[in-house]
């Protein structure tokens, strides 16, 4: 049973049912985005040589004279978008996360962040779950390389719908924002009621104990890890931290007095993304015992989704042993 202590973040009754609907990130994002087109003409769709992949086909479909396909040219995509966006235009521009933003770096740099230019850089196949496409395609480091751009907004929501408002959030957002989503279909856990706003990450569950702090498919995981722990006699709080930059620090303050030890838990490298993002602010404001659920220096490889968030330690078992281990310190 899952005991909200924000009323705004309402859940799915359903969460850890055998069949909860599954959907995937990056359809909210294709939806979204074909939505805020038809309302709003300065909406505009990039991809290099990906429109089926990205979920952007229907918006190339209905609206062909708004979107533009690069061609395998990502770094002249960015380019593009960040020319559309200071001409007044809203370009959102979409890739797999190892193309985009690995090989753009650069453009997103001068050409976007240092321009402060109303660009959105949108990742599709992050992470391990990208699965049987290998460690070539699943980008692991992309929320390091973005978060510590100036003027750039990060966001990783958790699933569908969560990435549909994130996509609104960023349309209506002046400046550049990231968007990271994945390609595998992930457990559909938040509602249309389900607030989503820049800036501000979100409690899905009451704790005292402990804090489980997650980013993307991983907040899934953190859930059915407190729920683990309930039987343990272990009260553990869950927030779904979407916006790893700015980070909520008020949120995640109240919860590291409250609680006073935390376990981030996101499908990346634990070196520089939303667990380091976490600890650095409380290592200047509130020091506590942390726990990092995450890759470890490791690229990945060919496999299922679930075969390798067991390997890789990106599961709720993991989180589960990693709260242990941390409580131990507290």
């Amino acid at each position: 049973m899952i005991k909200i202590i924000n009323p705004r973040a309402k859940l799915t009754d359903d969460l850890f049912s055998a069949s909860i609907k599954k959907m995937g990130t990056r359809d909210g994002y294709g939806h979204a985005l074909l939505e805020l087109a038809r309302e709003d003409p300065r909406i505009v769709a990039l991809t290099a040589d990906l429109p089926e992949s990205t979920r952007v086909l229907a918006f190339k479909k209905e609206f062909p004279d708004r979107f533009f396909d690069t061609g395998v040219a990502e770094q002249n995509m960015v380019g593009i978008a960040a020319g559309l966006a200071l001409e007044g235009k809203i370009p959102f521009a979409a890739s797999f996360g190892v193309f985009s933003p690995a090989l753009t770096w650069g453009q997103i740099r001068l050409s976007v962040c240092y321009n402060d230019a109303n660009a959105k850089i949108a990742a599709s196949h992050t992470g391990t779950t990208t699965g049987a496409d290998g460690a070539s395609h699943q980008a692991t480091e992309d929320i390091a390389i973005m978060r510590c751009l100036p003027n750039m907004i990060v966001l990783v929501p958790c699933d569908y719908l969560d990435t549909k408002k994130a996509t609104i959030a960023a349309a209506e957002y002046k400046g550049p924002v990231y968007l990271r989503f994945g390609r595998d279909k992930v457990a559909a856990i938040t509602t249309e009621q389900t607030p989503f706003k820049i800036g501000r990450a979100e409690v899905f569950r009451e704790g005292k104990d402990i804090t489980l702090v997650a980013c993307g498919i991983m907040v899934y995981e953190a859930l059915k890890a407190a729920a683990e722990l309930d039987k343990e006699g272990i009260s553990a709080r869950v927030i779904n931290n979407h916006t790893i930059k700015p980070l909520d620090k008020e949120t995640i303050l109240e919860a590291a007095k409250e609680t006073g030890a935390f376990v981030t838990a996101e499908e990346h490298q634990i070196m520089g993304g939303m667990g380091s993002a976490v600890t650095e602010f409380l290592a200047a404001h509130h020091p506590i015992p942390v726990e990092m659920v995450g890759l470890k220096d490791t690229f990945g490889e060919s496999g299922s989704p679930k075969e390798l968030m067991e390997k890789y330690g990106l599961t709720s078992k993991n989180i589960v042993e990693a709260a242990q281990r941390v409580l131990k310190r507290k």
